[in-house]
């Protein structure tokens, strides 16, 4: 999807962009091929030149980062998916005073890392720093304010889909647990049914020495990120079926 984008560059809107698409003109390769100019002169002068400039940082991340809104960070993921993370957080619901973090779990699509706090917190803020593109669910109201809380110097990837926002503009609402039953997706048996309510209970009962609560947290937390790879995987086909005139 992303070398089919237009919208990075300056003067150029969805509508705009999907004039172009209906030219026939689908790639960034098209409107340098185009004989004569497609927009008007000056501005078709200024969009070639930003067109080659983003050919040359086809492969930057932040060169996209910095120039696509938050609404339209989903085009990133094929292109660079392999340097993407799952992210999801558990805290402790204010227990003892402070809203803490409890567990952070990272997916990259093959290995799951988990961090809790006492044990291995802090080395999350290493961990994070070998992606590029962090996919969360409501991560922007939730996840990641607490970690830069958390975490006051930390340096997180760059770009973000928050797939609560994403998969809302494809007529998923409510939490990841009811958007996870519109796909299908199931849970163990073990944490079917639980929710953030729950692992704050299982955060306490580790607390008071349970370790079996943990070990049941961790599996729950876990399940959160790996669930979200097929969302984002379904959802990123059906929103470029849905605005990209392909056959």
């Amino acid at each position: 999807m992303l070398e089919h984008s237009f919208v990075h560059i300056q003067g150029i809107g969805i509508k705009t962009e999907q004039a172009l698409w209906e030219k026939g003109i689908l790639t960034w390769e098209d409107y340098l091929g185009a004989e004569g100019p497609v927009l008007s002169n000056g501005r078709d002068k200024l969009v070639r030149m930003n067109i080659k400039e983003t050919l040359e940082n086809r492969d930057n991340i932040q060169f996209f980062s910095d120039r696509f809104s938050s609404s339209d960070m989903w085009r990133l993921f094929d292109r660079f998916r392999g340097r993407a993370v799952y992210l999801d957080i558990e805290t402790n619901g204010g227990y003892i005073g402070m809203d803490e973090i409890t567990v952070i779990g990272l997916y990259d699509g093959n290995e799951v890392q988990t961090f809790v706090d006492g044990l291995n917190l802090e080395d999350f803020e290493t961990a994070i720093c070998d992606y590029d593109l962090v996919i969360t669910f409501n991560g922007s109201s939730f996840d990641l304010p607490f970690i830069k809380r958390r975490f006051r110097n930390i340096s997180l990837p760059c770009a973000h889909i928050d797939l609560r926002f994403f998969l809302n503009r494809l007529g998923f609402r409510g939490g990841l647990k009811a958007v996870e039953k519109e796909f299908h997706l199931a849970r163990d048996s073990e944490i079917n049914g639980m929710d953030g309510y729950e692992a704050i209970r299982l955060w306490r009962a580790y607390q008071h020495g349970d370790q079996a609560s943990l070990d049941l947290l961790i599996q729950y937390n876990t399940a959160d990120i790996v669930n979200l790879e097929p969302l984002m995987e379904r959802g990123y086909i059906m929103m470029k079926k849905k605005l990209l005139p392909l056959k």
